[in-house]
């Protein structure tokens, strides 16, 4: 991380429903031994941020208690309180120890049939707990990146019309997720994912709110990929490649090489991350 980066790096994980309770505190306990060791996240620069389901929550938080990981959740209402039978709210998450959310997962919008205006009063609802929303935005088909990334910024406009400054200003982690990659055996190519995150940016820098807003790569990342993007991405968003602790280890091996190349650069005059 260099001293021109609004951030440090992100790297997130999502088990979504893929572990039971045993398997969470099991995979918990090893990301938190990696973390509490590895000088990419006690230096602060990466962010870490573990996603379980519901249940596993109050349990991930007492894991990574004392170390710099932070605990998110897979999604939240947009009312803080109320008679939603089976919802969880923003105010909730944030009193367990939550500190991110996920806004807008590509299969929260085809299976719960989720649109952009739910996803808006999600947005606003999860900084008005004090959480950060990680926007999750992708197309649905393989498209040309021009296109791609225009279908990407709709969303994201959509999404974060709502909020006033003070609410969300520099607040969103956004989640670049190509639906067709989502659980492929391989990610989008190199040269895709650096076009369309780079575009995403530079919208993100045409509005005062949400610029200085971090952009990552979700849809089949693992290890890696963080090498292969450099500096056209803010972090990775994981999933099952990341099942195995040491998949993690090694993604945060990369997140520290690119902050140390930024910070050699800047050193030298070149450009920072």
């Amino acid at each position: 991380m260099t001293a021109d980066s609004a951030h440090p790096m992100f790297v997130g994980v999502s088990l979504k429903m893929y572990f039971d309770h045993a398997q969470t505190e099991r995979w918990c306990a090893a990301v938190a031994e990696i973390a509490d060791a590895h000088p990419a996240v006690t230096s602060g620069a990466v962010d870490v941020v573990v996603i379980p389901s519901f249940p596993e929550l109050p349990a991930a938080t007492e894991i990574f208690a004392g170390t710099a990981v932070h605990v998110g959740a897979q999604n939240l209402h947009f009312e803080d309180a109320g008679a939603f039978t089976g919802e969880v709210s923003g105010r909730q998450l944030a009193q367990v120890g939550c500190t991110h959310v996920e806004v807008g997962h590509a299969e929260r919008r085809r299976l719960f049939h989720e649109d952009d205006e739910m996803l808006r009063a999600k947005v606003v609802a999860a900084v008005r707990n004090g959480l950060t929303p990680i926007v999750c935005v992708g197309e649905s088909d393989p498209v040309d990146v021009e296109t791609a990334a225009q279908y990407c910024i709709e969303q994201l406009a959509a999404m974060t019309s709502s909020a006033t400054e003070g609410e969300i200003a520099r607040r969103v982690v956004v989640a670049y997720e190509p639906v067709w990659a989502i659980g492929a055996d391989r990610p989008a190519s190199h040269e895709h994912i650096s076009g369309v995150c780079s575009a995403v940016k530079r919208w993100l820098d045409t509005h005062p709110l949400l610029v200085g807003s971090r952009v990552i790569y979700g849809g089949s990342a693992g290890p890696g990929l963080l090498t292969s993007l450099g500096n056209t991405v803010d972090g990775l968003f994981l999933g099952r490649f990341a099942h195995q602790p040491g998949a993690v280890s090694g993604v945060l091996d990369e997140a520290l090489e690119l902050a140390g190349a930024d910070a050699r650069g800047a050193e030298a005059g070149g450009p920072a991350r």
